[in-house]
């Protein structure tokens, strides 16, 4: 594995059936493709919200957490069997304040989130995984955050916030995967593209009150917030990232982001 410098990930990740859909698999598997290999990746996803940080389990026998339901069955028996970042797990705890507590869930490995994704864009499962909590809503914590995962980049580690940059589910009306999108998550999307290319952080911690289709496109702030992890682990977060995947599926905005 290389110990070239990563980009920091933002990813809209998709549901279980994601898997299924041959467009989104498609440009999930180029960009992984696109990217070094890293050497261990650091997953931070919309489904696990835990205070004070908390690190996931490292052993590769504990079961997936299947944090979903109303899906066909074969979905809960995926498999992930990525080895444990052991190592990783011990420099996310050092980087962390003094003064903070770290805890260690031991039982917890990855949620949909962060497992789905992977089983496309690194379906050997060779590399090592590692799973931590968003500890906060709070945008400029998150950064702050991100700014003391950064060094990890150096090592070879892939840094991947994983989210959905529009995410009403109880404002959808229609669940095919090639639903039209509605209003409020277009509108949603436009913005934070255009707001991505001009590299307006500020806007982007604002956007309860500054993004059109809101509180529809995120009636909660949690698949929005992991972008902040991954902007505070760039190099500068007010800068022009490359959107890797744009358009939508099930009509959420599936724009996605690499940051350097």
């Amino acid at each position: 594995m290389s110990m070239t410098r990563m980009p920091a990930l933002y990813l809209s990740h998709g549901a279980p059936p994601l898997v299924d859909d041959a467009r989104w698999v498609s440009e999930l598997n180029q960009w992984s493709t696109d990217l070094p290999t890293p050497t261990a990746i650091l997953m931070v996803s919309a489904h696990w919200e835990s205070a004070p940080l908390t690190i996931g389990a490292t052993d590769p026998s504990v079961p997936l957490t299947y944090d979903f339901g109303g899906f066909a069955e074969h979905y809960y028996r995926v498999r992930y069997d990525a080895p444990g970042a052991v190592d990783l797990a011990a420099k996310v705890a050092a980087l962390m304040p003094d003064q903070q507590a770290v805890h260690h869930d031991s039982h917890r490995r990855l949620d949909h989130g962060a497992y789905v994704p992977l089983t496309v864009m690194y379906p050997e499962a060779q590399i090592p995984v590692l799973q931590i909590s968003l500890p906060t809503l709070d945008p400029e914590k998150l950064l702050d955050l991100g700014r003391r995962l950064r060094p990890l980049r150096d090592e070879g580690v892939l840094i991947v916030g994983s989210g959905f940059t529009t995410h009403g589910l109880p404002f959808l009306r229609d669940w095919r995967p090639d639903a039209a999108a509605p209003a409020w998550s277009k509108e949603f999307d436009v913005w934070a593209g255009e707001r991505f290319a001009a590299g307006d952080v500020e806007s982007l911690i604002r956007f309860q009150t500054e993004a059109p289709g809101m509180p529809y496109a995120h009636p909660t702030a949690e698949h929005w917030s992991p972008l902040f992890v991954a902007l505070g682990a760039s190099d500068d977060a007010e800068q022009v990232g490359k959107q890797v995947i744009d358009g939508f599926w099930m009509g959420l905005s599936k724009r996605s982001l690499q940051l350097t």
